[in-house]
């Protein structure tokens, strides 16, 4: 057998991460008597801090001692990066500062400050860098690459953008490398237009600037510009990979444009990716949220290995749609496989229980987080519970649930309790929430949108003024009402009362159509009062109606039609789709701001959760009128959603339950 050098195998075994193994290698060359030398030592200290092992590693660090070997830059510089891997940044620093060399030497500099970065030490990245421009010594693509990622926080853009003009000045930009890393860190930073402006400017795209953009836009939400880019990026010539694939899925889902995220499945498949876990999440994702839950979970069931964030997504899905039976059966499902569920699992499931309106086993979950899985809960989780309750009327056990957080309640929490108060028609509790939630989100305009909404259904005038009159003085305006449908590829896009559309004629004509018919089939009145008053408040008709009725005129029949929609669906509408699924006997799907309906047949998925209590609070309020005292009581199914019932006080304050009271649906 050929004998090969000792030095040879070390580099191939690191080389090929089998750093393991070269220790072994280094162990059984001393063993024979060989001596390392300058070039062994890179090779086993990156293998001692690849595993780690720091005693390993400490133990190296004497052998270079005795063996003279301190001085050469390569090993120096090994031994830098290794303690920086081990987070010892005294023992890094102390080597750089001993070593007489170092403080000449590039490659020290630049080990030392990849270590800072990696640890997160900004400061000392600065510092850093600043003594190395003092020293003369001279900074190359490689000292950019590992400082430029720091800086990827929204508070240090400002430092980032002075790096960037050192760059420039010093002509690193012109790297390729470094330009990917700066267009990378502003659009993690949140400054999209530079990164773009840096990103049209470069004359040479490959695979890893395209991603860093597409990314950015998808991380930013800005789902409408990731598909723009991905036709940019195809028509370019430029194989899109795993990670350009997760990124368009996740624009597609939030979009709901399933048609692209089809092509993508397609194009997935053709180029083999169609194991890749990460993919498939995505996939599961995207088709659960574009309406699609049967494919969504067709590829579920098909993955051979399930992570957490499989189950998460399956789990999600399912809870979005209304299904939040099935999702609890699934999250019991993946305990009982052994996979433990993490923080996103846990969200996913209260969300799930929250739209169901499964709340003791919402509560039940939240517990047995604390208890059983030993899970910290997050806002994200408090704010799920908060809505939990706030849906089933507990709206002082939600506000005590608050009080009682052991982190700091942020603006989803108390924006979860606004929103039950809208529900509930609590005003003096939906003041508090509301005090609360701007504290957090001075800018966002939902929350007062909906005391605005509160305070209107309560008729008090004064309060809506005063709520209008704070949109003015902090300049701020409502988004707009807009709901969109896909049709042959393309995107229709209906404002309320929009009359832009080329079928403006026919659409509205069968809005008419369909209310009357809607309207007789109910039994109810005549609604043109309702009508003319929208018309006044410049609502018009409701652009989900308007995308529903395209649907029904361009499509076949019996074919789904799915609308998405920027904010959460009226009671009004509601009614109107429920009745339209019953005169055009096929599925209507609408995906709002918060959750999936399904009309099919005169139903929605959503059991009319939300519209049931609106029904009994209006009784109540009749109730009490006519000087009948009640409070909310039980529910057989745990819930709101069908069978809650008001139970009017005995003459003693108490409340009376009889099993054979009667059940308001």
């Amino acid at each position: 057998m050929t004998w090969i050098p000792w030095n040879t195998q070390l580099r191939e075994l690191a080389k090929q991460c089998q750093y393991l193994e070269a220790l072994t290698l280094y162990r059984q060359m001393l063993r024979c008597g060989s001596s390392p030398n300058a070039f062994s030592f890179p090779f086993a200290l990156k293998s001692s801090a690849s595993l780690p092992l720091p005693l390993s590693g400490q133990q190296l660090h004497c052998q270079v001692i005795k063996s003279g070997c301190s001085q050469e830059p390569f090993v120096l510089t090994s031994l830098i990066s290794m303690y920086c891997k081990f987070s010892s940044l005294g023992n890094a620093r102390k080597v750089f500062d001993e070593n007489p060399i170092s403080n000449q030497l590039t490659v020290c500099y630049n080990a030392l400050i990849s270590g800072y970065a990696l640890n997160s030490r900004v400061f000392d990245v600065i510092a850093l860098f600043c003594i190395m421009r003092e020293m003369g010594v001279s900074v190359n693509s490689v000292t950019m690459l590992g400082l430029v990622p720091v800086f990827s926080e929204p508070g240090y853009i400002s430092v980032g953008m002075c790096f960037h003009c050192c760059c420039v000045k010093l002509g690193l930009n012109l790297d390729f490398s470094v330009a990917n890393c700066l267009v990378t860190m502003y659009v993690k930073c949140g400054a999209i237009e530079f990164g773009r402006n840096l990103f049209d400017e470069m004359p040479k795209k490959g695979l890893i600037t395209w991603n860093a953009m597409i990314s950015g836009y998808a991380q930013n939400g800005l789902a409408a510009d990731v598909l723009e880019l991905y036709r940019r990026m195809e028509t370019a010539g430029v194989c899109p990979d795993a990670v350009t694939f997760v990124g368009v899925l996740s624009s597609c889902a939030n979009l709901g444009a399933v048609s692209v995220g089809h092509e993508v499945e397609q194009r997935i498949e053709s180029s083999r990716l169609g194991l890749n876990p990460f993919l498939n999440n995505a996939l599961i994702n995207m088709y659960a949220r574009c309406g699609n839950l049967v494919k969504a979970r067709a590829i579920f069931d098909g993955m051979p290995v399930k992570s957490v964030v499989s189950w998460t997504a399956i789990i999600g899905g399912y809870g979005m749609h209304g299904y939040g039976e099935i999702a609890v059966e699934l999250f019991d499902e993946m305990i009982k496989s052994g996979i433990r569920p993490d923080g996103a699992a846990f969200v996913s499931v209260l969300c799930a229980c929250s739209h169901a309106g499964l709340t003791e086993k919402g509560l039940e979950y939240f517990s047995e987080m604390k208890m059983k899985h030993r899970l910290q809960p997050g806002p994200e989780h408090y704010s799920c519970v908060v809505d939990l309750l706030g849906r089933a009327g507990r709206l002082n056990e939600a506000l005590e649930l608050i009080k009682s957080m052991r982190v700091k309640p942020d603006g989803a929490v108390w924006g979860a309790l606004l929103g039950a108060c809208k529900i509930h028609r609590n005003v003096e509790m939906a003041e508090l929430a509301f005090e609360r939630v701007i504290e957090f989100e001075p800018t966002n305009i939902g929350y007062y949108v909906l005391l605005s909404n509160i305070y209107s259904e309560a008729e008090n005038l004064e309060g809506v003024l005063k709520v209008r009159v704070m949109m003015r003085e902090r300049k701020l305006k409502k988004d707009p009402g807009f709901s969109y449908v896909e049709y042959k590829g393309r995107v229709h896009l209906f404002l309320a009362g929009d009359r832009s559309h080329p079928q403006k004629k026919e659409i509205y004509r069968m809005v008419d159509e369909l209310e009357a018919l809607v309207k007789k089939l109910a039994g109810c009145k005549d609604n043109e009062e309702r009508r003319n008053k929208e018309a006044l408040l410049g609502m018009g008709v409701h652009s989900e109606k308007l995308a529903i009725v395209f649907g029904l005129l361009n499509s076949e029949p019996g074919t789904e039609i799915v609308v998405i929609k920027n904010l959460r669906m009226c009671e009004d509408c509601h009614l109107f789709f429920k009745g339209v699924s019953k005169i055009v006997t096929r599925q209507l799907v609408v995906r709002d701001a918060t959750r999936f309906h399904h009309f099919r047949d005169g139903h929605c998925s959503c059991k009319d959760y939300c519209t049931k209590i609106d029904l009994i609070l209006k009784l109540r309020n009749l109730l009490e009128a006519c000087g009948v005292p009640v409070q909310l009581g039980g529910c057989k199914c745990n819930n709101m959603c069908s069978n809650a019932v008001w139970i009017p006080e005995n003459e003693t304050g108490s409340r009376e339950r009889a099993d054979d009271q009667p059940a308001i649906d």
